[in-house]
């Protein structure tokens, strides 16, 4: 038996929402200005943002299942991760000039996953979404109405080991 997760990111931004939405519409193509590159693994996707395209970012694997343009795209994760659920970026408008940029995963945890996700995969994640609305606010306003995100020492010493493994398999 699994164990139930659910972890939402937002932040909201003096931008429409047709303007949140075309980069949201960018994601996983050559003019993707969503997604935090190089800093972190690419998005790639085998057939874009069309249901039922495969792939994901480093060991992180998943296909698009649901694509609203402008709006919403929803992944499932591959069962083999050990995470049976999705995860979605939302756009929601809040006004002619601001809109809010919503991720959502639920799932259920397995296996390995069920000690990964809260010891180190969650606070990658979290990280990497604080890079992306860094950069949605940048490409939608010019930019930010805060300080950039920061890593914390933990995700900075799981970072440093990841790439250190990574070398050592080289």
């Amino acid at each position: 038996m699994g164990s139930g997760m659910r972890n939402v990111q937002q932040r909201s931004v003096n931008a429409s929402a047709d303007r949140l939405g075309a980069l949201l519409d960018g994601v996983s193509t050559a003019d993707d200005r969503l997604w935090p590159t190089p800093s972190w693994p690419p998005l790639v996707l085998d057939a874009g943002l069309t249901p039922g395209s495969r792939g994901g970012h480093g060991p992180i694997r998943y296909s698009v299942t649901e694509y609203e343009p402008g709006r919403r795209l929803r992944f499932s994760f591959d069962p083999e991760l050990g995470l049976d659920g999705h995860h979605e970026l939302v756009i929601t408008a809040e006004g002619p000039d601001r809109s809010r940029l919503t991720h959502t995963i639920v799932g259920t945890t397995r296996g390995r996953m069920r000690i990964l996700w809260p010891l180190l995969i969650r606070w990658l994640h979290e990280a990497l979404m604080q890079d992306l609305f860094d950069n949605a606010e940048r490409a939608a306003t010019g930019r930010l109405s805060r300080r950039p995100a920061r890593w914390s020492v933990w995700v900075r010493l799981l970072r440093r080991v990841w790439s250190a493994r990574r070398q050592d398999r080289k």
